[in-house]
Formats: structure tokens, C-alpha cells, sequence
């Protein structure tokens, strides 16, 4: 395989229109051609096995009904409407509504809770919720806590506060034209996942669309072709789910598989042993799933990727190696944040994949390593990992965020000049090739060497008895810390016999001061949404052991299943 990065990277300008809306590119553009508005645009798995196909035509009549619907309801442009459904053709429909009037899209999770749900509406000023029967036991205590929100729309439940979704569909005209918007006009409120504290809502234009195409066709392997069949199981909510899982398999008009029960491990093999998939797009604990249950005997031999895509935590070796020969297709993995999602990556069809790196520069995204004082860093060097504002061209990247909601000083605060700071710290090889150290909160000091958590937590992924690891310290008062690793064991392993053996793999691979002190094996591991692990929960946990150790307290045991 020729290396085409370099004349991708190099060739690549930005075309962003002046006036661009997702839903017109994403749904209405499809729907008004009469052979294209038949095309599937969702394949929907019911929990009995039933399917049923939802074409762009289809889609777009509900949509057009929810849209006439929400502007009778006096939403208007940059209001912000919040959608709480599970993953269906209706929360496309409803998305693509909210999208199409010029309101701002903001998706939340059922499984936020009613505490989780009340911040975010409250902190959006949402005006609209939008939800089905998921949401529906704790919508009365939020519609109480949330006094800004003017209605209710539910879809499979009704009460005294809700407009029925059926009711609305049935009085409402399916001719709807899409308001006009800006590319740079407010389209999605995203909230992070918390990796490092407190969600904050991240506040995209409409030209989003339009700076994630390059990162999933190169990660897609130059998607689309006229066969593609589109299946992810990670939440619409996220950034990664919404923008590289859902609205950019509609902005080409092409069909995918949303399923009403979880898919994961087993069933996942499952589906794709059944179905015709061809492109997914995975978290790293998605892939651990499938290969225990291919260990236990699930067959993959129905399984045939063109593309497989990962995201969030980097693939260990065993996972990687298994997904390239069971499923069809090397992993390329994608880089990115809410804020900037999709700027660094591999295309294993285009530029060599380098095992254990972020990949390079997906085209059209200008990316550099800083050091403290804000200047480039020499090759090899560690540095904070930075996006320009433009692209080597002058061309404003449309992947960046806008801001962050209600907070000009954050937002200002997370720039140097014009290089967005994603802080995450990184180096660069000679071969533009990036690779992760962690983030600049996770890295820190012990026994007076700097201590990057990534480098250990690769070494341990590569022992069989490591299923999942975190790397964090451990105060150790006027000491400072020692290194400590929270282990997910693969059963069978003694846990005792297993710490000895983890401590001696890592003094045998790096340096013998960065082998943990010590080792807890945990169930599971903090996660946020999207497949990252929350090192600042396991911080935090180890803070408060510390402070009860000195009053002699009894501190709980972090991550055991109740």
C-alpha cells in the first residue's frame, strides 16, 4: 500500500457554504427525490425480533409533522429543545425537527437520572423536552425543577402536562420547509462526559457536519459505496454517536441499524453474523465484549467489515489483533473531543497504521504539540496537543467548537492565541504519527520522575489476566505519591498470584520505577458514555482514603458490585 497521506493532508481546503442546515443536507435533500425518498434511511430491531424500515421519505413526514408542531409552539431559531429517547427512528425524526426550525439540538441520556437530566435542562434554559416512555418516570419531578421548560411532547406515555406525540403526528401537515440557517448559526448543545469534573455544555454550528466528513470516510474507508450498511451501538448523545454514528450515514443517504435492547457482546456478534454490516463504529469496550464472547464460543464466521472504527480509550494489542482477524477489517481508530471531534486518526487503506498511536492529522485539521510557554515542540518532545483555529490554508476549521455554553472566560481560557488547548498531552514521531500520554491533569510525579498513566496502563492491557486498567496516584503524605493501578482481572486469574506477575511484566518491559506500588483489582472501572475512563473518580476516591486513614476511619472499597 502506498502512503497517500501527504498528498491527502496537502491537497485538502475547507467548502463551507454561508447558509447550511443539517437537517436539509441530512434528511430533506434526500426526501423531496421521489426514488431517493424510498431509499431505507433506518433498518430498527424491535426487542422481538421484528424489523421494521424507515425510509428518508418516512422519516422526513414525521419529522415535518414534530417541526410544524414545534414552531406552533412558538420555538424559534436558538431556542434550545431537548430530546431524551432511547435509540430510534423517532429520536432521528425528532432530531432532524429540532434541527430543521433553526433550534438548538440538545440530546441527553434517559440514564442520566432525574438529578443529571434537571442540571443539564436547567444550565441549557432547554424551552421543549422531547422524550419517550424512558424518561417517563422521572419527567414529573424534573418538569417541577425545571420552571423554564414550556412543554412536554411525549412519545408512548401521556398525563395532564404532556402533548401526545401521536396527537400532534395526526393534526399536523407532513409539507414543511427547513428555516433558513447560517453554517455558523448554534445547531447541537453537547454536555462532556465529566472526565475531569463537572459536564459542560459544548456549543456546536451546523458547519460541524461538515468538519467531521473527513474523519469518517478516512476511518470508514472512504465511505460511502452502494452496498453500505451502517451499525454502531454508541449513544446518539455523545458526540461521537451523533456526528460519526448518525447524521453523517444520512448526510451521504445511506442505510443503518438502530436496535430498541442494548447490543453488546454476544448479541452485537450476533447482529453482525445476521445482518449485512459493513461499517461500524465501536468503543474499545464494545471490542473487549465481542472478543469474551467469542472466547466463550460465539462464532464471528458470518462477519465481513469493510471498515471498523473505534474511538475513546486506544485498543490493546490482544483486542486489536482479534478484531483484524475475526471481523474483516484492521481497527482505525479516531481521536477527538466534544469540542473538537474527529482531528487526529488512521486510514488503513490510505497511510500505514502504526499499533498504540492516535494516527496523524486527519486532512483539513492543522494540529500542533506546545509547550508551556505556548511555542511548538521539537520532534519527540512531549507537549500539549493543540488544533488551530484555520487550517494551512487560512480556512476556519468548521470541526471547532463555538463555545462553551454560558461561559465566554472557560472558553477563552482553553486558547493560546489561536490554537485551541485540548489538554491532553502528547509527542509526535518522525513520521507525523501522534501518540497519547495522558492528560495533562493525569500526569503527575512519583518518587520524583514524571509519570505519564498511558505508558503503564499499555503495558499491563498486554498481560492476558488485564482485562481493563487505570493508573492514578497515591498520596503518600510528605512522601508525595506512589503509583497505583486499578485492575480488571480476566476471570480465572488468582488475584494475588496475578499482582506479583503484573509487577514483575511491567519491571520487565519499562523502567522499575514506574511499576505500581500498588494493585487493586476492581469489577469495573469509572467510564463516561463514550468509553473513557474517569481518573478523576478514582483521584478523588484515593483523596478521601487518605484523609480517613489519618482519622482512622474505614474507607470503602472502590468499584465492587452491591
Amino acid at each position: 500500500m502506498s502512503d497517500q497521506h501527504q498528498v491527502l493532508y496537502s491537497s485538502y481546503q475547507w467548502l463551507v457554504p454561508d447558509q447550511f442546515n443539517i437537517a436539509q443536507v441530512c434528511l430533506q435533500r434526500w426526501a423531496a427525490n421521489v426514488a431517493e425518498g424510498r431509499r431505507i434511511a433506518i433498518l430498527h430491531e424491535y426487542a422481538s425480533g421484528e424489523r421494521a424500515e424507515w425510509s428518508y421519505r418516512r422519516l422526513a413526514d414525521v419529522s415535518n409533522r414534530l417541526a410544524n408542531g414545534l414552531i406552533k409552539m412558538g420555538v424559534q431559531k436558538g431556542d434550545r429543545v431537548a430530546l431524551i429517547m432511547a435509540q430510534r427512528p423517532e429520536a432521528v425524526a425528532a432530531a432532524l425537527a429540532v434541527l430543521g426550525v433553526g433550534a438548538v439540538l440538545v440530546p441527553l441520556s434517559p440514564q442520566l437520572g432525574t438529578d443529571g437530566l434537571a442540571l443539564r435542562l436547567r444550565d441549557a434554559e432547554a424551552r421543549c423536552i422531547i422524550a419517550d416512555s424512558t424518561a417517563a418516570p422521572e419527567l414529573a419531578i424534573i418538569m417541577e425543577q425545571c420552571p423554564g421548560v414550556q412543554q412536554l411532547v411525549g412519545l408512548g406515555f401521556e398525563n395532564d402536562y404532556t402533548l401526545s406525540w401521536r396527537s400532534l403526528q395526526a393534526r399536523e401537515s407532513a409539507t414543511f420547509r427547513t428555516v433558513t440557517t447560517r453554517a455558523d448559526d448554534a445547531a447541537l448543545l453537547l454536555y462532556t462526559a465529566g472526565t475531569t469534573g463537572m459536564p459542560k455544555g459544548v456549543l456546536h454550528a451546523h458547519r460541524v457536519l461538515i468538519g467531521v466528513l473527513p474523519a469518517f470516510v478516512a476511518a470508514q474507508n472512504w465511505y460511502p459505496q452502494s452496498a453500505d450498511l451502517f451499525w454502531s451501538p454508541i449513544d446518539w448523545t455523545t458526540a461521537p454517536g451523533l456526528l460519526h454514528g448518525l447524521l453523517t450515514v444520512l448526510y451521504f443517504g445511506r442505510a443503518l441499524i438502530s436496535t430498541e435492547l442494548p447490543t453488546r457482546g454476544g448479541d452485537a456478534i450476533s447482529l453482525l453474523n445476521r445482518l449485512p454490516v459493513t461499517h461500524t463504529l465501536l468503543l474499545p469496550s464494545d471490542l473487549a465484549h465481542m472478543h469474551e464472547a467469542a472466547v466463550g464460543g460465539i462464532s464471528t464466521n458470518n462477519v465481513s467489515l469493510r471498515a471498523l472504527c473505534t474511538t475513546g480509550e486506544t485498543l490493546s494489542p490482544t483486542i486489536r489483533e482479534w478484531a483484524a482477524g475475526y471481523l474483516g477489517a484492521p481497527a482505525n481508530e479516531i481521536y477527538g473531543l466534544t469540542e473538537a471531534p474527529g482531528i487526529l486518526g488512521h486510514s488503513h487503506e490510505r497511510w500505514p497504521l502504526r499499533a498504540g498511536s492516535l494516527g496523524r492529522p486527519i486532512p483539513g485539521h492543522r494540529i500542533a504539540l506546545l509547550n508551556a510557554q505556548g511555542q511548538p515542540c521539537r520532534t519527540g518532545s512531549a507537549g500539549q496537543l493543540a488544533l488551530h483555529r484555520f487550517d494551512a490554508n487560512g480556512y476556519p476549521d468548521p470541526c471547532l467548537f463555538l463555545s462553551y455554553w454560558a461561559n465566554e472566560a472557560l472558553t477563552q481560557a482553553r486558547y493560546q492565541n489561536d490554537w485551541f488547548l485540548t489538554g491532553d498531552m502528547a509527542s509526535v514521531d518522525e513520521d507525523g504519527y501522534f501518540w497519547f500520554l495522558g492528560r495533562v491533569d493525569d500526569v503527575f510525579r512519583a518518587g520524583g520522575h514524571r509519570v505519564s498513566p498511558l505508558e503503564i496502563e499499555d503495558c499491563l492491557k498486554q498481560h492476558p489476566g488485564v482485562v481493563n486498567v487505570a493508573i492514578i496516584p497515591k498520596p503518600q503524605g510528605s512522601r508525595g505519591h506512589a503509583i497505583k493501578a486499578f485492575v480488571v482481572a480476566a476471570p480465572g486469574f488468582d488475584h494475588t498470584e496475578l499482582n506479583t506477575a503484573l509487577q514483575n511484566h511491567v519491571c520487565d518491559r519499562l523502567a522499575s520505577w514506574q511499576m505500581p506500588q500498588e494493585i487493586e483489582f476492581v469489577d469495573r472501572l469509572p467510564t463516561t458514555a463514550d468509553g473513557q475512563i474517569r481518573r478523576h473518580v478514582l483521584r478523588a476516591r484515593e483523596q478521601q482514603r487518605s484523609m480517613l486513614a489519618k482519622v482512622g476511619a474505614k474507607p470503602a472499597r472502590a468499584g465492587r458490585k452491591r
